[in-house]
């Protein structure tokens, strides 16, 4: 019995030991916890608890009436704006505008949201506070269409320093005017401007400037246009008056953009170069092949009026005349006038054939002669040849150096000579050769090209 009392007891003792072990390290673990959380709500102390219901009088907001600007009565307040464009979306030639995302930013500074703090630090805040302080009532002019952004929430920021200055920022997208010129149009290069004015406040009230001169402006390396070139982002400023209620300062953001001209190379010029050429195709068509020289001119005139067309649906209805006006209206002329070539081609050769037609019915009648014979040489003839008709006489013979490809040749002969042929030609025998090219396509050949030539070097020099 004393045995078994000895051995619960080692029993107890033992099990004792066990849970004040367990007891002592659940504690030194509570404890670790512990600092582990204290250190971490040390390092992200949440200032929204100790500031609850007190951020407007810390910044002594309802102490104020900010509906007056700073320092209301005194010198006019310095307002410094910087822009940073985020995308220059489109460039409209019919509407005469363009479309510009920014970044615009405000800096001035109000001493009535001046605040005590110990590390010298700002607050930052969302659009909620805007609507209960001054700010700048800056405006576009000349905008059409402008917006805040407003996804997810409004794209407003205002940042406080605790000696006054403000930082008050915006994503805005604004569509403005731009008074183009297309006198040179599509060789041209347009300056637009987005101009940035207080629509209230006077010279006297507020003075807006470029916060850091030219560096106000800066630009994302990744904007591009598909049928300008932007050349170069600058600022400019100045007053502006009103008659009715002053002088206003004004801020300018300036860009020069110049225009692609391969686009309308394959559009436009080409074309039209291309049909003046196919117009003089003409030139080398036989004469008497009516149909085939009329429906070639018919449908250069046609396709340049097409092209004419629908270039001038796509741009502004101005009232002077643009660069490309004159080239595809004088690719025009040059067509026009290939067929007024051939309108007078045919009509001489009418005019030339019906004369002789009156000499030959004379010249039978005056001389007996009954009847002609009428045959066809090819080019390849030679005085030989002409003078192997046996008697026959020549009334009319072109000169060695301008034989026509192809020859009529009119024979006359009397019956005496058709009867008696055996015995010798005793009859008269008439000899005629008309070409088939008239001299005017000739020349047309040499004037049309080299005056379109001439044309094109007197446009690009000046144009380009």
């Amino acid at each position: 019995m004393p045995y078994f009392a000895k051995l619960l007891l080692v029993i107890f003792c033992v099990v004792l030991l066990v849970e004040s072990r367990k007891h002592r390290r659940r504690r030194w673990t509570s404890h670790l916890d512990v600092q582990r959380t204290s250190h971490i709500f040390k390092k992200n102390r949440d200032l929204t608890k100790a500031w609850k219901g007190k951020t407007e009088q810390l910044l002594r907001v309802n102490e104020h009436d900010f509906t007056m600007r700073p320092a209301f009565g005194g010198p006019a307040i310095p307002v410094g704006v910087d822009v940073q464009v985020e995308s220059l979306d489109s460039i409209s030639e019919v509407d005469m505008d363009f479309t510009m995302t920014l970044y615009l930013r405000h800096y001035w500074k109000d001493e009535r949201l001046s605040f005590p703090s110990t590390n010298n630090k700002s607050m930052t805040f969302d659009g909620r506070l805007v609507k209960k302080i001054w700010v700048p009532d800056v405006f576009f002019v000349h905008s059409k269409r402008s917006f805040i952004h407003d996804t997810t929430t409004d794209n407003i920021m205002l940042r406080v320093f605790p000696d006054g200055h403000v930082l008050y920022s915006m994503r805005v997208t604004v569509t403005a005017m731009c008074n183009m010129d297309f006198s040179h149009f599509p060789l041209d290069s347009q300056t637009c401007s987005l101009e940035l004015e207080s629509y209230a406040y006077t010279d006297e009230d507020l003075m807006l400037y470029w916060k850091n001169g030219n560096e106000s402006l800066k630009t994302d390396e990744k904007i591009s246009l598909s049928q300008f070139l932007i050349q170069k982002f600058h600022t400019t400023s100045r007053l502006a008056f009103y008659s009715s209620t002053g002088w206003y300062n004004r801020l300018y953001i300036n860009f020069t953009l110049r225009r692609h001209i391969f686009f309308f190379l394959l559009q436009t010029y080409f074309p039209a170069t291309l049909m003046v050429m196919l117009s003089w195709v003409s030139f080398w068509i036989d004469r008497r092949a009516v149909p085939a020289r009329v429906s070639l001119g018919i449908t250069t005139v046609l396709t340049m009026s097409t092209i004419i067309t629908g270039v001038n649906a796509s741009m502004p209805r101005v009232s002077y005349i643009k660069a490309v006006d004159i080239y595809l209206w004088v690719s025009f002329v040059f067509v026009f006038l290939s067929v007024l070539e051939y309108a007078a081609v045919n009509y001489l050769t009418m005019v030339q054939e019906r004369k002789e037609r009156k000499l030959r019915e004379r010249f039978s009648c005056s001389c007996g002669i009954p009847h002609s014979k009428t045959m066809m040489l090819d080019g390849n003839y030679s005085e030989s040849d002409a003078n192997s008709l046996a008697g026959y006489t020549r009334n009319q013979m072109v000169p060695e150096e301008e034989k026509p490809e192809k020859m009529i040749v009119h024979l006359a002969m009397s019956n005496d000579s058709n009867s008696s042929r055996k015995r010798g030609l005793k009859g008269h025998v008439g000899l005629r050769i008309i070409q088939n090219t008239h001299a005017i396509d000739k020349y047309s050949r040499l004037i049309f090209p080299g005056t379109y030539i001439i044309f094109n070097l007197i446009y690009w020099s000046v144009f380009s």
